[in-house]
């Protein structure tokens, strides 16, 4: 298997991690009685990450896990993107 197909595998994972992980959090606000909206969910999923977050801390004194779960597979979709280009590019497969 080729090093881009790996890195295009793991970036699919990780958009799909993100997309559950951002539900979740939608969820949670929401039994909170957080005003969220469906619709513009992925526009605004920074936005209700953060609330999660300010929200959890200041209920238990420290962050939420599902903050960390969205943090660590946006980043991890970034990357493996990035690294699909620059492996593209280095061996001309655009």
């Amino acid at each position: 298997m080729m090093l881009i197909n790996v890195f295009i595998i793991i970036g699919a994972l990780s958009v799909i991690w993100n997309i559950s992980t951002t539900i979740i959090i939608y969820e949670d606000l929401r039994k909170r009685n957080v005003k969220v909206n469906f619709l513009l969910l992925r526009l605004f999923a920074p936005k209700y990450a953060t609330q999660y977050r300010l929200i959890t801390l200041k209920e238990n004194g420290k962050i939420g896990s599902l903050f960390y779960h969205w943090i660590v597979s946006i980043n991890t979709a970034l990357c493996s993107t990035v690294l699909i280009f620059i492996i593209a590019l280095l061996f001309d497969l655009l």
